[in-house]
């Protein structure tokens, strides 16, 4: 295991190059494919979103299809995934209106049930 969660970050930190894989548009968000691109080549993976689908259901399967794959060769959970968001970023004002797309904790929700103490987390 690195000793940050992302190769690139420690690649960065020694003045090394990283190099990435993956479309600018059409990335096949699958679990298949997140396994596949687990062994990938690349110290991380592009996902564009910006002329692509956006799909956040299709990139959590993606990202689980990774996790799922096992460690990457150098040790580390996932390669690291950077997606490329369909925001306008002209000024703060417009990346404000924008970040509904981006929560701060995307996973899925579960319906708390009322007869379970604390819900059925």
């Amino acid at each position: 295991m690195g000793k940050r969660i992302s190769r690139c970050v420690e690649l960065l930190e020694q003045d090394q190059a990283i190099y990435y894989d993956g479309p600018h548009s059409g990335h096949v968000l699958t679990h298949a494919q997140g396994r596949i691109d687990a062994g990938t080549w690349a110290d991380y993976m592009n996902v564009g979103m910006e002329h692509g689908c956006f799909d956040m259901a299709g990139l959590v399967d993606y990202m689980r299809g990774m996790v799922d794959a096992g460690p990457t060769r150098s040790g580390h959970r996932t390669p690291t995934v950077i997606v490329e968001a369909p925001v306008n970023g002209i000024d703060a004002a417009h990346v404000r209106y924008n970040a509904w797309q981006f929560p701060p904790n995307p996973r899925p929700r579960r319906a708390r049930h009322p007869a379970l103490p604390g819900g059925n987390r």
